[in-house]
């Protein structure tokens, strides 16, 4: 099996939004997505970051408009979707599934390209999601319109997964195909359903926690932010002890990813792969 990330887009915020005790000076951040070359589930994505979809597409409502006016993503065009897969000789039609993390812009924005993908997601914030109005849904940040409309006839809810127990100090989770290799983790705080990705199977366990934060740095020095940035978070309260996890998850020898940090790791997409 093989784990590879992609940044779709670059996004600047001053680090003392996302940096508790930081300084007005910009952090240009990441806006990743993944690849999964599995030996029985075939190519998988893990949620498909920013596109011309959110940014430009005709289907954008005046909401999602002003989103992408005020948070100006840049995208990075070499690391697009269609470019990304031509390099390891895959188009949008081989995608067999779409792990969405969690239904916000900037990890739902591709979905629509995806016609033979199934999608794994949160049953229960899909049923949320489908009982609230669209004004209540862009409080929680999920703009529908990038959904696709037979997203709910594709969709493979987690409960319908086999549960993982935790062990030591990995955490408990969904077997997402069945062989152990990639364990679905609840991270609530930051969004309704998020969870991260587990991959146990590695020389060095790796947790890719989403949006749990989005700087490493805030999460070892728990240095999680405060106001005015916990006020888009779904339960605030509920971020440092998914913080705590994490914590304890790298102080037994894991590796933790996000989905914004800056810094180079060794699953990010470099120029040089075919």
């Amino acid at each position: 099996m093989r784990i590879v990330f992609a940044n779709s887009a670059w996004v600047s915020a001053a680090e003392r939004l996302i940096l508790r005790g930081g300084g007005w000076q910009s952090v240009r951040l990441r806006v990743r997505y993944g690849l999964i070359l599995h030996p029985a589930a075939g190519p998988v994505l893990i949620d498909t970051g920013y596109t011309p979809e959110a940014l430009s597409g005709e289907r954008r409502g005046r909401m999602l408009r002003l989103y992408g006016a005020l948070l100006k993503p840049e995208l990075n065009e070499a690391e697009q979707l269609h470019q990304v897969l031509r390099r390891f000789g895959l188009s949008p039609d081989d995608i067999r599934a779409v792990v969405v993390t969690h239904f916000h812009a900037d990890h739902i924005s591709g979905l629509s390209l995806f016609r033979n993908a199934r999608f794994i997601a949160s049953d229960a914030a899909w049923a949320r999601v489908k009982a609230r109005g669209p004004g209540r849904n862009l409080r929680h940040g999920v703009f529908t319109e990038l959904l696709p409309a037979d997203f709910e006839a594709r969709l493979e809810g987690l409960s319908t997964r086999r549960r993982v127990e935790a062990r030591e100090d990995v955490p408990a989770g969904a077997d997402l195909f069945g062989d152990g290799s990639v364990i679905a983790v609840d991270l609530p705080g930051h969004a309704d359903g998020q969870f991260g990705l587990l991959f146990a199977g590695l020389e060095r366990p790796l947790l890719y926690a989403v949006d749990a934060q989005w700087l490493l740095q805030a999460l070892a020095e728990t240095r999680t932010p405060g106001l005015p940035a916990t006020l888009i978070a779904e339960d605030a309260a509920a971020i440092e002890p998914t913080s705590a996890m994490l914590r304890r998850f790298l102080a037994s020898g894991g590796e933790v990813m996000l989905c914004h940090d800056p810094a180079p790791t060794s699953y990010d997409l470099s120029p040089e792969v075919a």
